[in-house]
């Protein structure tokens, strides 16, 4: 732009000095009508979305340079970008873009962007925006190398601290933060085929666009461009840091394929052990967890709480709906003394909370399970599962607002599952060894209007039902520890049987609590 503006400038200069004064008004006017260019906005990504959908995927061929292609983990943590070279700043806003170098596991370069004034400018790769630590790169690195992704730092905990807000790394994977919080699970733009018999495709992102904030600005804008063999698609972030940042996502998918497996709203934790699920172990740590259950709110207005498992086997759970209000993997739990952990500060992770925009139709948030031997390793999902497949030329409009939830005791008014146990359903002082056909799963429920009924619980009824096998026993008793109450089920099943259990509490024909639901299977 800065070039076309002296040039034009130039050429009327020229004409004002040797044309008579009838040609310079024509001329005058001819320059007039020369339109302006659009500012760079979210439609133009949904173009290009298009665009990029009438054409085959082409996989990244390039290898990366010696030796950023060789890395280590520990080599690669080396590398940081210098924090006086953060972007950004020019604008006086109250964010700053870092960016992550290539190597390690991320060897696919993406391109980012910054739109200044309505013009989106690339981000050239310079090597005196990295501190390299211990490592040695002898060779000048190519200018168009690119990046990894990229974070923004924003004042979210202390107005003299800038914080990590929002960092994307790694296909179309994405984690943010509240004040307060630490970094556990993580999003998507977009999941495929992660529960199908087909190799899991993971879309990503190949080019970013970040808005240049203003002064007073309290939001940042982000688009992205989304590719896999699958689909295309582009999607507006618009970020919103506070105690529990929220994130308005829109998404527009044009699919290059039939897909009958895709996650919308995907997300990624880790759940290793929990009371509801111990391990074998010496570990002092009695728990383990990124995220301790997934929280539905269905389209009928119920709300469900599912605690997460660390399954023998792969293990897939459906939760069929229409126009869901809202799910989330949550970390519900919050007391550091069951975590007794000083460095990954599991108690201060947060939930992430998907609410529809509009509506979704048919389908089912899906949970998938797989199995994990330790706490290294991300083994949960859980996403909407729309009932009808996407078709190439269709486009898909999908929008939500994603929250980092801290506060989860507000999610809803009524009282809520604190503690899930499972134990064999022995008789007082007995020794006699376990029927694997009998279990006893305990519930502790708690919150909403619950203590007002501990002096009274003879108006608190448990409503259990199993899908499949017998509940043989129940009973329900005050627990003042929580000022709620504790329920326990006794479950009978034959061998090769699975069952889906549901619990509630009511008084009366009005529903006190959230509805806990949980598998289980005998072998």
């Amino acid at each position: 732009m800065t070039n076309l503006s002296r040039r034009t400038l130039l050429l009327s200069l020229l004409a004002a000095t040797a044309l008579p004064a009838f040609d310079q008004q024509s001329w005058a006017q001819q320059q007039n009508s020369v339109p302006t260019p659009n500012p760079f906005r979210y439609e133009d990504v949904v173009r290009r979305a298009r665009e990029l959908a009438g054409v085959p995927f082409e996989a990244p061929v390039s290898q990366l340079p010696e030796p950023l292609n060789r890395l280590s983990f520990d080599d690669y943590r080396d590398i940081r970008f210098r924090t006086d070279k953060a972007l950004l700043g020019g604008g006086g806003g109250p964010f700053r873009l870092q960016l992550f170098h290539l190597g390690f596991l991320y060897q696919r370069p993406v391109t980012v962007n910054v739109i200044r004034d309505g013009v989106p400018t690339p981000v050239a790769y310079q090597r005196e925006l990295f501190d390299y630590g211990r490592n040695k790169i002898e060779r000048p690195l190519p200018v168009n190398l690119g990046f990894a992704g990229f974070r923004l730092h924003y004042p979210l905990n202390d107005p003299k601290v800038l914080d990590e807000l929002i960092a994307f790394l790694g296909a179309s994977y994405f984690r943010f933060l509240g004040s307060d919080q630490k970094y556990g699970l993580s999003a998507r733009g977009l999941a495929i085929n992660v529960e199908g018999g087909e190799a899991e495709e993971f879309p990503h992102f190949r080019e970013f666009w970040i808005e240049m904030p203003k002064p007073n600005d309290e939001r940042a804008i982000i688009y992205a461009l989304l590719d896999s063999p699958s689909v295309a698609g582009a999607y507006r972030f618009e970020i919103y840091p506070s105690k529990e940042t929220t994130l308005d996502i829109t998404a527009t998918l044009f699919p290059r394929q039939p897909i009958t497996n895709v996650g919308v709203a995907p997300l990624t934790s880790m759940y290793f052990e929990g009371e509801n699920d111990r391990k074998p172990s010496d570990d002092f740590r009695l728990e383990l967890h990124d995220s301790d259950g997934l929280l539905m709110q269905s389209g009928a207005g119920e709300w469900i709480w599912r605690p997460l498992r660390n399954p023998a086997k792969k293990t897939i759970s459906s939760f069929s709906d229409n126009n869901p209000r809202g799910f989330g993997l949550m970390q519900r739990d919050r007391v550091f003394e069951h975590y007794q952990d000083l460095e990954a500060h599991y108690h201060q992770r947060p939930g992430y909370w998907v609410e529809p925009i509009g509506q979704w139709g048919e389908g089912w948030v899906e949970l998938v399970e797989i199995p994990t031997p330790d706490e290294t390793h991300d083994n949960i999902v859980a996403y909407w599962q729309p009932s009808r497949p996407y078709e190439p030329g269709q486009e898909v409009v999908i929008s939500y607002r994603l929250r980092a939830a801290s506060a989860i005791g507000a999610m809803h008014p009524g009282g809520k599952v604190v503690n899930t146990f499972q134990t064999p359903p022995r008789a007082s002082g007995s020794n006699a060894p376990s029927d694997p056909r009998h279990r006893r799963f305990i519930v502790d429920f708690a919150g909403g209007n619950l203590a007002y009924y501990l002096n009274a619980p003879e108006q608190v009824q448990l409503v259990p039902s199993t899908s499949v096998g017998q509940i043989t026993n129940t009973f329900i008793m005050p627990n003042p520890h929580t000022e709620g109450f504790r329920a326990a089920i006794d479950v009978k099943l034959e061998p090769g049987q699975s069952t889906d259990l549901r619990a509630f509490l009511r008084a009366g024909n009005r529903a006190l609590t959230e509805t806990w639901t949980y598998p289980w299977f005998v072998e």
